[in-house]
């Protein structure tokens, strides 16, 4: 595919953007857009407390709980890569708006056939499907997201918005209780399913009044719409607030273009920010490795080491959800205050330390249930911070126009490796039965997980506060000749463009 011009422009639409205050109209990106990760969470629980029920005599399905907690989650993670990989490529041809109501739309699909699967290869296959919508979602949500808020908030709404996966595994665990107790397991587990495509529909009404993102209008040649809609929101700001806003002065020459061709976007992620890539590839492995060595064989720990029946572990998991969501609530401000480097750094080795810890206590016999997840539950407040901000990091460190396939790639790349054989791995460890078994599991995602916060302790970028625009210049607007792209209207001083390709 080649690059296609269709004429130059100087904009001032990404000030406009960060220089809005906080308002009604920000909420409603986040609302219609980060309800996502909530899906996901609600998918993911599910799968995982109702793998006993599932693997019951008369679910209506011939297939065991580590099939279930290995096979279906590779196959589910493996769907996850090819979409956000298929859908990145089409967020950045054919825009965010369409994406991200098409790949609402596959997820629903194929969680309402999961739902009427009637045989374990067909529940196989419509868990694959599920996960490209989910895939999907990541690359045109996380682009879109980052292009809409300001700078000053980016940050902690990313984490926040990312961290809501959890406010969903809490939402699973808790229904999976009464729908395990109360409904005969052949329909259980149906219902669950057909709980979250009713989610699905109500998400999707609230996303069709989300915009298209005005940073990625004007690049592809529709300068006008982009001014029409950043005008709009301005104007919606100023009502609300009775106040007027502040002139922003800071323009970027833009090289219009209808598409970017994919050999110009591949040579941007790894001939010119090498140091980058490995970055966001380090920081993807390490969190999948550590959430997938506790996460998806989670129930059949409690069930296997602690005799916790299958009807109660949706208990347990509530508790660590709502100490994931916690971390990126209380610590999220803290990546646009202390800085994106060492708080990424940080909260990666941390959790990989004190699961290593919890995995000694385990292995020392001297956790139960309810101590094992007060463990997991501290390991995961740290955790969650950091699997949050690898989405951001890859989100904002690369040029405008590769942004969601950059997110789909690493996330496809990290995930392939930690989250398709971990799952496999992971499953067949805690299958066993062994106490040294599990702990090996833990151990492992521990070790991945403080090496990618070695490299982002060496490699991380400090992007805190700071415009998509100075942290990595569109390739737009180099093609259009300027060195130096962001400039003061009526000035010949240039602005410094922030951290330089590494």
């Amino acid at each position: 595919m080649s690059d296609a011009s269709t004429g130059t422009i100087r904009t001032n639409v990404p000030a406009r953007l960060d220089r809005l205050p906080w308002s009604r109209w920000h909420w409603m990106i986040v609302i219609g857009l980060g309800t996502v990760w909530i899906l996901d969470g609600l998918e993911v629980t599910i799968v995982g407390n109702l793998s006993g029920a599932i693997s019951k005599p008369g679910s209506g399905l011939s297939i065991s709980q580590s099939q279930i907690t290995g096979l279906a989650a590779a196959l589910y993670v493996a769907g996850a890569c090819v979409g956000a990989l298929f859908f990145g490529w089409l967020t950045d041809r054919l825009g965010r708006k369409k994406l991200f109501l098409i790949t609402l739309a596959v997820y629903l699909a194929a969680t309402a056939l999961t739902a009427l699967a009637f045989n374990s290869w067909w529940f196989f296959l419509f868990r694959f499907l599920t996960g490209m919508g989910i895939g999907g979602e990541y690359a045109a949500i996380n682009s879109a997201i980052d292009e809409l808020i300001p700078a000053r908030h980016r940050g902690r709404i990313d984490l926040i918005i990312n961290g809501t996966f959890w406010a969903g595994a809490a939402v699973g665990a808790l229904l999976t209780v009464p729908l395990l107790n109360g409904l005969p397991v052949n329909v259980g587990w149906r219902v669950a399913f057909g709980l979250g495509v009713v989610l699905g529909l109500v998400i999707l009404l609230v996303r069709r009044h989300v915009p298209e993102s005005p940073r990625w209008l004007f690049i592809h040649g529709r300068g006008d719409e982009a001014e029409q809609l950043v005008t709009g929101v301005e104007r919606e700001v100023e009502r609300e607030t009775g106040k007027d806003l502040a002139e922003a002065d800071q323009t970027i020459t833009i090289r219009q273009r209808k598409s970017i061709g994919f050999l110009t976007i591949a040579h941007t992620l790894f001939a010119r920010y090498p140091r980058r890539a490995i970055l966001g590839f380090s920081l993807f492995i390490g969190q999948a490795f550590l959430y997938n060595a506790i996460t998806f064989g989670f129930a059949q720990i409690l069930e296997t080491f602690f005799k916790v029946p299958s009807g109660k572990t949706g208990y347990y998991f509530a508790v660590i959800a709502l100490g994931n969501l916690a971390g990126p609530l209380l610590l999220g401000k803290l990546f646009d205050t202390v800085g994106r480097r060492i708080m990424i750094a940080g909260t990666y080795i941390l959790s990989g330390l004190l699961l290593l810890g919890t995995a000694l206590l385990f292995n020392a016999g001297v956790l139960n249930g309810t101590t094992m997840t007060a463990c997991w539950c501290v390991v995961l407040f740290f955790a969650s911070c950091g699997a949050s901000a690898a989405y951001l990091t890859v989100s904002e460190i690369f040029p405008m126009e590769t942004r969601a396939l950059a997110i789909a790639f690493f996330y496809a790349l990290g995930t392939a490796a930690g989250g398709i054989t971990g799952p496999l791995i992971f499953s067949k460890l805690v299958s066993t039965g062994k106490v040294g078994d599990t702990v090996l599991a833990f151990v492992v995602g521990a070790l991945v997980m403080i090496a990618g916060g070695i490299v982002a302790a060496f490699l991380g970028i400090n992007a805190e506060r700071k415009s998509l625009e100075d942290i990595a210049t569109p390739l737009s607007a180099e093609d259009a000749g300027d060195d130096v792209p962001r400039q003061r209207t009526g000035s010949s001083t240039d602005l410094p463009s922030g951290a330089a390709p590494a």
